[in-house]
Formats: structure tokens, sequence, C-alpha cells
């Protein structure tokens, strides 16, 4: 697949983005139930797919240095949820301390090893509303996408 560019990507996403909106993230094993109901896996691997793409192009994950590469989807006045969409690469590293004011939505996808994400491997993972955290990926490389409703972080 040819990259997607910054419009087609943010298009595909838009679906995700509507239904994250729809969503009580203060209840983490409901919203992560709905999201893997509604975005099962024949879903998640053609978003991967273009996730990827974008990822070898440079497209996304333009910033920052080798082993946690970042970058900005989409701001919330741009975006068919009101989220702001990140992206992160990361490989064995662990990235700065935030709080999830309104809460995370985090799709993650495996690259490389066996990577995991809050000590999880799982493809949706819900972070609530208040919820702090130091990201991190260990035993592997993975991309992840993820919602901040309303674009609401607390970093440090």
């Amino acid at each position: 697949m040819s990259a997607p560019t910054a419009a087609d990507f943010t298009a595909l996403l838009a679906p995700i983005s509507r239904f994250v909106a729809t969503l009580d993230l203060a209840n983490t094993a409901a919203a992560e139930a709905a999201l893997a109901r509604e975005f099962p896996p024949a879903k998640v691997d053609a978003i991967a797919v273009a996730a990827r793409a974008a990822l070898a192009s440079g497209a996304i994950c333009g910033r920052g240095e080798p082993g946690m590469r970042f970058s900005r989807v989409a701001k919330p006045e741009n975006d068919a949820g009101a989220c702001s969409i990140d992206a992160v690469h990361m490989t064995n590293a662990a990235g700065p301390v935030h709080t999830h004011t309104k809460g995370e939505v985090c799709l993650c996808l495996a690259d490389s090893g066996t990577p995991t994400f809050e000590d999880r491997s799982a493809t949706w993972i819900v972070m609530p509303p208040g919820s702090r955290h130091v990201p991190e990926v260990k035993r592997g490389s993975m991309l992840i996408l993820y919602w901040w409703p309303q674009g609401a972080v607390a970093w440090g």
C-alpha cells in the first residue's frame, strides 16, 4: 500500500474518533469491549496497514529520537470526534509522565518482538479520566495511535 496522505489517514481514523466521543472512558473495561466490537480485527488490520505505510513514508512519527518517534495526526478542531490524535513508535522506551484529564484511548499495533504497553499486548487500551502514567513499551517495537478527548492532557 502506498502511504496515505495526511487527509486520507485522518479520514480513515474519523470513525474511531466519532466512536471515542460516545464512550464513557471512566468504565475502561466496557469501553475496551465496545471498541473491540466496533473495530474488530479486520478493521484494525486495515488501519494498521495504512498506519505502517504512513510510518514508513515519514508521514507520521517524524519527530523525536530513535526508539521514540512521535507526531500529531489531528488536532481536536480538525477531528470528527473533537479528539487530538497522536502517533508514537516506541522501541523498548518510556515516554514523559502525563495525566489523561479526560481519558485516553490507545490502538496498539505490535511491530517487532513481543511488545507490551502498560504491561499489556491488547490492541485497545483505555485509560480513565484522571489517570497518570509514564508510557512504556517493553520487549519490542510498537506503533501506538492514541486519542485524547478535546486534546486534554497535562504534562509532568
